[in-house]
């Protein structure tokens, strides 16, 4: 018996980029794509009627936009979303990881990019694209002063607990961080599971944003 299919819903207002990923994904064994939409509107609908695992959702379509399909989505809580936008917006940005998107690239990536990136967020993972963990950082240096309420929050972390959010709010793999703080990387992941649930929050993209708005990282200076 072959293994499950990663199903994938794919939307975004130019036909020929839905034809593109198509093409893409369904040279893939492992990918089957159920359904497509050109607009916000039609795209929550399909996913409604379509069930797949996957949703890759362009920021800017017509009639309902690409974020507020996704709060949609994700409030329903049976698609992970990808956003894909060819913009350098930091608002968009900004408001996608807040919603709770697992993974945000750039039409720009290279195809095996993509397509990396749908089998990992398929998993339970989530990601960005290099290009836009710079936006991020870059992003929040320009924000105010640490959210109080966020701040009163790393108190119920321990020192590593601490020590590990930090590094994956800097991007560094498992692996690294075990490396950089001379640990085995279960332990690292034990901390981080750790870290993830007295915060409430549901991957490392998430970690990213509660990260900088706590202060617990502050761009140029790492970990505080």
């Amino acid at each position: 018996m072959s293994e499950r299919q990663i199903r994938i819903a794919l939307a975004d207002d130019e036909a020929m980029i839905r034809a593109g990923l198509r093409l893409l994904l369904e040279h893939q064994s492992d990918l089957a794509v159920v359904g497509e939409a050109a607009d916000g509107v039609d795209a929550v609908a399909m996913v409604r009627r379509t069930r797949p695992d996957v949703v890759l959702l362009d920021i800017r379509m017509p009639h309902q936009d690409g974020l507020a399909a996704a709060r949609e989505i994700i409030a329903e809580g049976t698609a992970k979303v990808i956003m894909l936008t060819t913009f350098d917006d930091d608002r968009s940005l900004s408001e996608a990881l807040r919603a709770g998107v697992s993974g945000f690239l750039l039409k720009v990536a290279p195809p095996e990019q993509l397509l990396a990136a749908v089998r990992s967020v398929a998993e339970g993972n989530a990601l960005l694209d290099p290009a836009v963990t710079v936006r991020v950082i870059e992003s929040f240096a320009r924000t105010a002063a640490p959210d109080p309420r966020l701040v009163a929050q790393l108190a119920s972390l321990t020192d590593r607990e601490r020590d590990v959010l930090s590094q994956v709010a800097l991007g560094q793999s498992n692996a690294e961080i075990a490396a950089s703080l001379f640990l085995g990387e279960t332990t690292v992941k034990t901390y981080l599971s750790r870290a993830l649930a007295k915060l409430a929050l549901r991957d490392r993209v998430q970690v990213v944003v509660f990260a900088y708005e706590s202060g617990l990282v502050q761009p140029g200076r790492g970990g505080v």
